[in-house]
């Protein structure tokens, strides 16, 4: 890992930002939730500048990254109910590391395929949307996550 990385700051990549609503923190990632509608769609960026690949994070900080995706899984699974979770991190339109965590159910649109491309985006209703934010922000309430209302 190049020891320069440490020493810059974090921005979210503005495709990420432009495609998500900020849910909350963990220690060391960002939680996100897709604006598709389609499907119960979050999405984990660690908050560490230059981050591509998995294995540019730290020891330490692959091992959060694994604790905090874990309980964004359990979160949506207890919270959604699917049929499948999905977990991707494939960073071929947006390189900034991320892993998406989709809820999957057999109907949904895109069953048994992956999502991408399998339907047009579906903007959330307003009311749909801060139902959703606040259905996640209370489900993940623990001692190490902290709302975007908190930030």
């Amino acid at each position: 890992m190049d020891e320069t990385m440490d020493t810059q700051p974090f921005k979210l990549d503005p495709q990420l930002a432009d495609s998500t609503v900020v849910v909350g923190h963990f220690p060391l990632s960002l939680v996100l939730l897709s604006k598709d509608a389609n499907f119960p769609w979050c999405l984990l960026v660690p908050k560490r500048a230059n981050m591509t690949e998995l294995h540019h994070l730290s020891d330490i900080d692959r091992q959060q990254y694994a604790k905090e995706s874990g309980y964004l899984s359990e979160a949506m699974v207890a919270l959604f109910a699917p049929d499948k979770m999905n977990m991707a991190a494939l960073g071929n339109h947006v390189s900034q590391l991320h892993i998406h965590h989709v809820a999957r159910f057999k109907d949904d649109v895109a069953w048994p395929n992956p999502i991408w491309g399998a339907a047009a985006a579906k903007e959330y209703e307003e009311e749909e949307l801060r139902s959703r934010l606040s259905r996640l922000r209370s489900t993940l309430a623990c001692d190490f996550f902290q709302t975007a209302e908190d930030s």
